[in-house]
């Protein structure tokens, strides 16, 4: 499998401007302890420890090269959204993050694809920063997966979205914000079962809440860490909408009949749940995807589907990078 595409990477910029005047007293900023080690801090909290392959170009190259990667979606870290924020605040940090993003991948423009991001929480606002963001070199957008307690069949997202689909703009959308408790702050259990159940959410939220009914078919869209639970749970939502029609019966069809609408990548970390994700959504509809430089990425990149005896050589290939080309508008040359 060669030419691969990895679909889904993150970065931080390595620092940006004093954010607490829009971003009030928990706003982030990054403690630089090393010239390639730094920790990301909310406020006076530490959020995570990142390296220098966040934000330098030569690192990742050099992790591409040794994991056999042509090309990089290079995407923001969900952590940065602001969401919770006013539009006016929120917008103000997607121009920093997103002009920092271009600095990043400058050094490889051949190998290292910015994705924006949008104050999702203003559909107005979010639709002009989408277009600063293309005309300035951006590919495509990373949005989360909701906004406070709105889905993503809430009417502002289902603006934004139609507004990407008439500009042929691919959308990420990736897991954030997920519900804090005691039984969920074990173990990682936030990152080990909530950010699954958060995208199969999503994906019944564009099903159920009647998106796919409503945007145009041009919609490019895919969904983080093989589309999290769904795939398993496709079965149980076909069943309630035929069982259940009266409560569920919200969409023009059932389910299953949506599968062609939405791209999912494959960071699932085990062949038996690719098998299942590729039955279930289709080889063409599944695209290489890591979570790096993240500790719960996939490295090598790409290793399960290299080694899953279930896929032949076109199988491989549409996974690798077909499927990416056409998600990204780009020459299969």
């Amino acid at each position: 499998m060669d030419r691969v595409i990895d679909i889904h990477t993150h970065y931080v910029p390595r620092g940006w401007p004093d954010l607490r005047g829009d971003g009030g007293p928990d706003a982030p900023w990054l403690r630089l302890e090393t010239e390639s080690d730094a920790v990301i801090m909310m406020g006076t909290k530490e959020f995570r420890r990142i390296r220098s392959d966040c934000w330098d170009a030569e690192v990742r190259l050099r992790d591409m090269d040794t994991d056999g990667v042509r090309t990089q979606v290079v995407s923001p870290t969900p952590a940065f959204f602001n969401y919770g924020r006013s539009g006016r605040e929120a917008a103000r940090i997607a121009r920093i993050f997103n002009d920092l993003a271009l600095e990043i991948v400058e050094p490889a423009p051949d190998r290292l694809i910015p994705f924006c991001q949008v104050p999702l929480q203003d559909p107005d606002a979010a639709c002009r920063e989408l277009e600063r963001c293309v005309a300035a070199g951006h590919r495509g957008v990373e949005i989360g997966n909701h906004v406070g307690d709105l889905d993503l069949d809430s009417e502002g997202v289902v603006t934004f979205l139609q507004h990407c689909a008439a500009l042929d703009v691919p959308v990420f959308v990736h897991p954030w914000d997920m519900a804090s408790s005691p039984r969920l702050d074990r173990w990682m259990a936030q990152w080990l079962t909530a950010m699954p159940a958060e995208t199969h959410l999503s994906i019944l939220a564009l099903i159920l809440g009647g998106v796919f009914d409503r945007v145009d078919d041009r919609l490019k869209i895919c969904f983080a860490h093989g589309g999290g639970s769904f795939a398993f749970w496709l079965g149980r939502m076909e069943n309630a909408w035929h069982g259940r029609n009266d409560v569920i019966g919200t969409s023009r069809f059932p389910p299953s009949h949506y599968l062609g609408r939405f791209y999912v990548d494959s960071v699932v970390f085990d062949e038996r749940a690719l098998r299942l994700l590729v039955d279930t959504v289709g080889a063409e509809r599944v695209m290489v995807g890591s979570d790096y430089p993240y500790p719960l990425g996939e490295r090598p990149v790409g290793q399960v589907v290299r080694k899953s005896q279930f896929l032949d050589d076109a199988g491989r290939r549409l996974i690798g990078h077909e499927n990416a080309e056409r998600f990204l508008g780009l020459s299969s040359s």
